[in-house]
């Protein structure tokens, strides 16, 4: 009998010690089920850090396309700067624009009607704000201003060609910042046309491009330079936005709307593409003035 006393009083200490034990873990539990609320605090302040973050690299990615020097000044006999204002109390427009000296020579009409008729069109651009609010909830349209902005860039080539970049900066109700997309145009003096990605290059050549760029796009991330988050362009992207560049006499530069390359809080719009390292997509013909 005194052993099963002994047996009886051994079960009784051990499960004694198993509820403590099971006690300081529940303790133990319910201190780490706190932990994550500490971190989710945390986290919104980091949350906070990066919209602060990504403002500030927004406004530094447009001001460097707007800083960017072209060739404005040099071509002032050549070029009229036009520029047509609208601001009113739903919406603003700003455009500013090229116009070609048709003194210089005839053909600049080409140019300019162009201009003036089809991609310059103030009075579509307004239907097309006030169809847009028409579309939308009244309170809601009341609180934002339409803000649509046009600027360009522009580049001589060999005195034998103009090359126009637009950007346009759109200022859609209730978005954060403006978004950018691009326009590019090429003029060839000398014969009044304007020229295109097939000018250029060889027909067929766009995938050879587009393995080209994506290239250069990793070298620039690798370097960690104004790439930062930037991913490789996609056939189709490449596709849409072929004639979206501008010449120079020793580089081609391609520009690709917000979030086509980069996303819009960060890197660039554009890639630099020397003509050295294009020679194999280049046409060979005595019309190109990229041939050299």
């Amino acid at each position: 009998m005194k052993y099963i006393y002994i047996v009886i009083l051994t079960l009784l200490f051990t499960n004694c010690k198993s509820d403590k034990r099971e006690e300081n873990t529940n303790k133990i539990e319910g201190i780490k089920q706190i932990e994550p609320i500490t971190e989710d605090t945390i986290q919104i302040v980091d949350k906070d850090i990066k919209t602060l973050d990504k403002t500030i690299t927004i406004e530094l990615k447009q001001k460097k396309l707007i800083e960017k020097e072209d060739e404005r000044e040099d071509l002032q006999k050549l070029i009229i700067d036009k520029r047509y204002l609208i601001d009113k109390k739903d919406y603003t427009i700003n455009f500013r624009y090229p116009l070609l000296n048709e003194s210089m020579k005839p053909t600049n009409r080409n140019f300019n009607e162009f201009m003036n008729e089809y991609y310059v069109n103030v009075t579509k651009t307004e239907s097309d704000i006030l169809e847009s609010k028409l579309l939308c909830d009244s309170i809601e349209v009341s609180k934002f201003r339409e803000e649509r902005f046009i600027d360009y860039k522009i580049y001589n080539v060999n005195d034998q060609l103009v090359s126009v970049l637009f950007y346009r900066e759109n200022y859609y109700s209730g978005a954060m910042h403006p978004s950018y997309s691009f326009d590019g145009f090429n003029f060839d003096l000398n014969r009044g046309v304007f020229m295109t990605y097939e000018d250029f290059f060889n027909q067929g050549s766009e995938e050879d491009l587009v393995i080209i760029i994506n290239k250069k796009i990793n070298e620039q991330i690798g370097k960690g330079d104004l790439y930062y988050d930037c991913w490789e362009l996609s056939p189709n992207d490449f596709f849409e936005s072929k004639n979206n560049f501008v010449l120079n006499d020793t580089y081609v530069e391609f520009y690709f709307d917000d979030c086509v390359m980069c996303p819009s809080y960060t890197g660039t719009y554009s890639i630099e593409l020397p003509l050295v390292e294009l020679l194999s997509v280049l046409k060979k013909y005595d019309s190109n003035p990229l041939i050299f």
